[in-house]
């Protein structure tokens, strides 16, 4: 008595993988590069985030902080390093600076 199986073929197996590979090859490039932008994004935010900080710490010790640690330490901010790893400054003015600022 014979049964009558479905299955895939090995064709049909290879054509699946050839089609995901194609896949593959096309979205990672647009990921790495999506990434890169979404890190930079993620500095901006940080950078005005801190601006709003160091306003704060103004406001409440009447004077401006020296540098971004002080901010970190009373806990204000608890990084000033941004996701693509640029560690931000501030400048003589209260303004706060990227490594390429």
């Amino acid at each position: 008595m014979l049964k009558n199986e479905r299955a895939f073929t090995l064709i049909e197996m290879m054509i699946v993988l050839l089609i995901i590979s194609i896949l593959l090859l096309v979205t990672i490039p647009n990921v790495t590069k999506n990434n890169t932008v979404a890190q930079n994004k993620g500095c901006e935010a940080l950078v005005n985030l801190i601006e709003a900080q160091v306003q704060a710490y103004e406001i409440e010790h009447e004077k401006k902080p020296d540098n971004l640690e002080v901010l970190r330490e009373e806990g204000y901010i608890k990084t000033y390093t941004c996701p693509n790893g640029d560690v931000l400054q501030l400048s003589e003015n209260g303004e706060v600076q990227g490594p390429n600022e």
